[in-house]
């Protein structure tokens, strides 16, 4: 090719930060940051998790030091998970209204007002089997759970939540929440759906932090298949019809191609959920000095809203409020 021919440069964009700004395509901000804590019973608690290097689990008397430094990062949006002291087949904990995570969330609203508190709706930190749901046998009874589930986040919104997040995937969840919701008159609590949940093994640092991993077989009866792609998109558009507000598709990282194909098929908010172990995966790799892990953290994150993630939940919200105030990402 002639050189006098070549009009086209794409990289004439591309020769200063301030020009790579003014063109960029996918913009965030510390808005659409959740950051998710463990909350447990006890007092003067904060307790690192081993496999999950800077998160910790903290009792209600010791969670506020960690919500005021997240508002003062500009993270003003938290999932709060909760960790009994005690379990039973039933999971009676998750709805009791002296609960872990409705004690929790009403210190929080008394001290952090405007911060906004979503919780995970689901059994399997509060049953002793570890299932996300009642069983009969050795199966989880979809509809039984229902019920149970309802009553949970009832009595988190009760409580002060803003938000309600279920994340056991049994069929009908949503439109069991929103009933219940609206005949108590809570009609304008959102509900953000887990529902295009996969059974990955990327949770596993997340089970060993809140202590939920099943006693016995998995959880792949009521988890999605990692290889289904449609399967997703059907999940999605039953939990919109079902009057869901926001859609979360999980884990985030491995699943971009869905995060994307669910963008385009809906006009909801879509949410990723950046999970344990990928959080994991770069702060054993950085330890090593294999990785920097700031970009990294960027870079998955950047990735995360390019394939359309409006919402982002994730345990390195901090670290990414300030790379977008220094500029290094947004």
């Amino acid at each position: 090719m002639n050189i006098m021919e070549l009009v086209k440069r794409p990289r004439r964009i591309r020769g200063s930060e301030t020009l790579r700004r003014m063109v960029r395509e996918t913009r965030m901000d510390k808005a659409s940051l959740i950051y998710p804590m463990f909350v447990m019973e006890g007092n003067d608690i904060r307790e690192e998790i081993p496999s999950m290097e800077g998160q910790y689990r903290y009792s209600v008397d010791c969670m506020g030091e960690e919500l005021e430094q997240l508002v003062k990062a500009g993270v003003n949006s938290v999932m709060l998970f909760g960790i009994p002291a005690v379990k039973d087949e039933v999971g009676s904990g998750a709805y009791d209204e002296n609960g872990i995570v409705q004690r929790a969330l009403r210190e929080a609203k008394k001290s952090f007002p405007d911060l906004y508190l979503i919780t995970d709706v689901c059994m399997c930190e509060y049953t002793s089997h570890g299932h996300c749901g009642v069983l009969c046998g050795h199966y989880v009874d979809n509809d039984k759970t229902l019920e149970l589930l309802a009553k949970t986040a009832l009595s988190h919104v009760e409580a002060g939540a803003d938000m309600v997040a279920p994340s056991d995937m049994m069929d009908g969840r949503i439109a069991a929440i929103r009933h219940i919701l609206d005949e108590n008159g809570h009609v304008e609590t959102p509900i953000m759906s887990y529902a295009v949940k996969y059974a990955s093994a990327f949770y596993g640092p997340f089970r060993d932090a809140a202590g939920s991993a099943p006693a016995f077989g998995d959880r792949k009866s009521y988890q999605m298949d990692f290889h289904n792609r449609r399967e997703g998109l059907k999940e999605a558009l039953l939990d919109v019809e079902e009057g869901a507000d926001i859609i979360m598709v999980k884990p985030a990282m491995s699943y971009l191609d869905v995060v994307r194909e669910v963008a385009d098929a809906i006009t909801l908010p879509v949410a990723s959920y950046s999970v344990s172990g990928e959080y994991a995966m770069v702060k054993a790799a950085a330890k090593m000095g294999w990785i920097d892990a700031e970009k990294i953290i960027c870079e998955m994150a950047a990735s995360a809203y390019r394939a359309g993630t409006d919402i982002y939940i994730t345990y390195f919200a901090k670290e990414l409020a300030r790379f977008m105030d220094e500029g290094r990402i947004g």
